[in-house]
């Protein structure tokens, strides 16, 4: 039984399937119709549809490439202001504080929480976390602050509770940042696309490992000045 495609077959499955070219459009680009004299056939008319449709395509993906090269830009811009306030810092307690004024007003967070592991006193403030290195809660984030890398999404219901508290149900989405030995960084916002799992994490992670370097210098340094202070004279 011969199984050869003839020209017939084709046309009889396309009588009896005439959205076909609808369904793959591209098959439509390689088809040649006869074209009458002074005018166009329906199906060039089609082929024409159909360039046009990926062209728009095509502007609004670049437009897309566009609006996130100009968002990175942005934030490079932020991270550079972010570095320059940071260098100025002389004392801890200071630090702290450029750090949380930066993300307020330069990368305008809803919510920020700071949670510091064994550091230095600091005086009681709502974006504020401090804990003992052997605090039981620590170990539900040990996954993002062993992997180095910032985590975007929704948070797990102990994340969100245990980092935002009261502010909690308005957090529709949140940004993890490890900050290496001293702690995390959590960024959160009302808006639910703010921050997703598909999103790129490399400026965040820049931010996080420049915060973190900060705030442990800091630190070294308060704690070199405690011991100091405490020696005999």
């Amino acid at each position: 039984m011969s199984t050869t495609l003839q020209g017939a077959d084709v046309a009889d499955y396309l009588r009896q399937h005439p959205d076909f070219l609808s369904e793959h459009p591209d098959l439509a680009l390689l088809l040649q119709a006869p074209r009458a004299e002074g005018g166009t056939t329906q199906l060039a008319s089609y082929q024409i549809e159909v360039l046009r449709d990926r062209n728009r395509a095509l502007e609004h993906r670049l437009a897309e490439l566009i609006a996130v090269a100009q968002d990175n830009e942005a934030v490079l811009r932020r991270l550079h202001l972010l570095a320059l306030r940071l260098l100025r810092i002389r004392d801890w307690a200071g630090g702290v504080l450029a750090v949380t004024a930066s993300l307020a007003e330069d990368f305008r967070a809803e919510e920020m929480r700071l949670l510091l592991i064994d550091t230095p006193a600091l005086p009681p403030a709502p974006w504020l976390l401090s804990v003992r290195a052997d605090d039981p809660s620590l170990p539900i984030f040990d996954e993002v602050r062993g992997s180095g890398r910032a985590a975007c999404g929704r948070l797990r219901r102990e994340q969100l509770q245990r980092l935002f508290g009261e502010a909690a149900p308005g957090i529709a989405s949140a940004a993890l940042l490890p900050l290496g030995n001293i702690g995390l960084l959590g960024i959160g916002s009302s808006d639910a696309d703010r921050f997703h799992p598909g999103m790129g994490t490399d400026l965040l992670d820049r931010m996080g490992e420049l915060i973190g370097t900060a705030l442990a210098h800091w630190a070294r340094q308060a704690r070199d000045a405690a011991a100091g202070d405490g020696q005999p004279g």
